[in-house]
């Protein structure tokens, strides 16, 4: 994994306009703080429409100290589209701790309100939230964006931060061989949570077999239709490509996810107090939880709202079906 650089090292430098939002890019390519916004009343289409452009612009925006709870976070992430939600997953017999089934609990908080033990089935799981990835790329619908809010924090300086990857820079800033092999190839990209949550927790996952199960297909390199921009879809989810040998599918793999984590290409975004939230391109950026002290510690109630991805994209290869991964 390349170092990730802090918002405290990026631009300072603020764009705005008479009557709209003001945005504060927090990196050189990517990433930015858009300030300005009242979630108290319901936001005009104006404003939604600018909100919009920013994230097709910056793939990742961070706003301060919202008034949202669970059902305004809803109502403003159906702006975005049709909502991924946890029905799937409870019929399967997973308890929800969470009163609405289109919030999807990313905390460390078990189901009795106390903090999860690391070592359960559900934390060694969660380790995989750790690598940086993508949203229900394993899925055959994927995710488009992802609305994170903070409801409970840890304290300062525990940890539990948000790290996010700029994956069109890092498609622009391949070389140019290396480009025009992924464009003409066209290669078809496999994804399997169970790959990643092995990567990350490879003991408790040794007998987990990835092949095994269903994985989503999505081309390797797309057009993000939102900005125009090339991009490389991919993610610690990636267990191979389809036509190459393993070796060389995993040395391309790698060779990718190595040139996307640098730290040219990446920023971590620090939660500063409750009501933060903040919105990702699932197509455009990979994300991964950051760990620290707090996870045995304090609690961190962070609750996401995931928009179904709307473009030509959205099903990638797969088959139009309602099936998930990672089911218990």
């Amino acid at each position: 994994m390349g170092d990730t650089s802090s918002i405290k090292d990026s631009p300072s430098l603020e764009i705005s306009s008479p009557g709209a939002i003001t945005i504060k890019p927090l990196h050189p390519t990517f990433g930015a703080e858009i300030i300005g916004v009242d979630f108290s009343v319901p936001l005009s289409e104006a404003i939604f429409s600018q909100l919009h452009a920013a994230i097709a612009k910056y793939g990742v925006v961070v706003f301060r100290a919202t008034v949202l709870n669970d059902e305004s976070h809803i109502a403003f992430a159906k702006q975005f589209g049709e909502l991924d939600d946890v029905t799937p997953y409870t019929a399967a017999g997973r308890k929800h701790r969470l009163k609405y089934n289109e919030l999807f609990d990313v905390s460390n908080v078990d189901m009795d309100g106390s903090i999860l033990d690391p070592d359960t089935p559900r934390g060694q799981a969660n380790k995989g939230n750790g690598l940086f990835h993508v949203d229900s790329s394993f899925n055959p619908r994927r995710a488009g964006y992802s609305l994170l809010l903070a409801h409970e924090l840890p304290p300062s300086g525990m940890g539990g931060h948000t790290g996010f990857a700029d994956t069109r820079t890092a498609f622009d800033n391949l070389p140019e061989d290396l480009r025009e092999e992924l464009v003409s190839k066209d290669y078809i990209a496999c994804h399997s949570i169970h790959h990643s949550r092995k990567l990350a927790a490879p003991e408790f996952f040794a007998n987990v077999d990835p092949e095994k199960y269903p994985m989503g297909r999505h081309r390797l390199v797309q057009r993000h239709e939102a900005s125009g921009r090339m991009n490389l879809y991919i993610a610690a989810h990636l267990h191979h490509i389809e036509g190459l040998e393993p070796e060389k599918s995993k040395a391309l793999i790698n060779r990718l996810l190595t040139a996307a984590e640098q730290s040219s290409n990446t920023i971590e975004i620090l939660w500063e107090t409750v009501g933060d939230l903040v919105i990702w391109d699932n197509t455009c950026t990979m994300h991964r939880a950051v760990g620290g002290p707090f996870l045995r510690k304090y609690r961190r109630d962070m609750r996401r709202a995931t928009v179904h991805d709307s473009s030509s994209q959205a099903w990638g290869l797969n088959e139009h079906i309602d099936i998930r991964q990672g089911m218990p």
